[in-house]
């Protein structure tokens, strides 16, 4: 299938590894020039050169930046626009809150979660939306959580912001669509990368069995019997924001292989 995206600019957050570098490499197969950002520089760097093997006919970017501070979004939408060109696609995407416990969290702790993983979005999509809607195009896909939908105790904090995303995708989706802005999230379920290492490793001591027992009962609690991997949420993500997704807005789309059993 054609996406019909080889001309578009895409910016994707936190993509030095696991599922935002998974994602902005399924754009720059596509043919759009990615720009990427993420704190390691080493990390980037070896993105970089992913991206221009994945895209060799595209330019792309990668730009150190912290995506809980607003001046170095700032800095990372300034210099996309100025090599690339305005934003058409933006992937938000931010690392994991602490895993813990209502009680165990501080307020310190809520306070950090809200600027990495629920402003870096507000923030990030008030850059791009002015020259979207004088475009009239735009697609917006935030990569969240399952939790959103089933929360977990040891993840309460992603849990109560993830929801609010998905709220926040509806909400957004509703405001732009007349100016042919598509707002989506994709909520990935257990996906091999270093987030589902480290929760799993968390859980495995809890339970007081190792790692792989831990793994095991996971994957048997999953109806297709297996973690997903980077690659295939990330080519849910890209076909969002492709051509061919165009009256698709509003949804906070499970890719979990059919691990969350509620119907909203």
């Amino acid at each position: 299938m054609d996406l019909d995206i080889g001309h578009r600019v895409a910016m994707v957050a936190a993509a030095s590894k696991g599922l935002g570098k998974a994602s902005a490499l399924a754009l720059a197969r596509e043919g759009c020039k990615v720009s990427v950002c993420g704190r390691d520089p080493d990390a980037l760097a070896q993105v970089l050169k992913e991206l221009e093997i994945a895209g060799p006919n595209a330019r792309h970017l990668a730009v150190p930046c912290d995506v809980s501070k607003a001046s170095e979004l700032e800095h990372w939408h300034h210099a996309t626009v100025d090599r690339l060109g305005l934003v058409d696609i933006l992937v938000t995407n931010t690392g994991g809150p602490p895993a813990a416990t209502f009680h165990t969290l501080t307020e310190e702790q809520w306070l950090a979660g809200v600027q990495s993983t629920l402003l870096n979005v507000v923030r990030l999509s008030h850059l791009v939306l002015p020259s979207m809607q004088a475009r009239r195009w735009g697609r917006i896909v935030h990569i969240t959580s399952y939790v959103a939908k089933e929360p977990s105790t040891l993840l309460t904090l992603s849990s109560t912001l993830r929801a609010g995303l998905s709220a926040l995708t509806k909400t957004m989706a509703r405001e732009y669509a007349k100016d042919h802005i598509l707002v989506n999230a994709v909520l990935p379920g257990h996906i091999q990368t270093d987030r589902q290492a480290q929760l799993g490793r968390l859980r495995a001591e809890k339970a007081g069995i190792t790692l792989d027992e831990y793994d095991a009962q996971a994957q048997s609690l999953i109806p297709m019997g297996r973690y997903g991997r980077p690659e295939e949420l990330a080519d849910v993500v890209a076909f969002l924001c492709s051509e061919r997704s165009s009256y698709l807005t509003g949804v906070s789309l499970q890719v979990d292989g059919g691990l969350v059993s509620s119907t909203f």
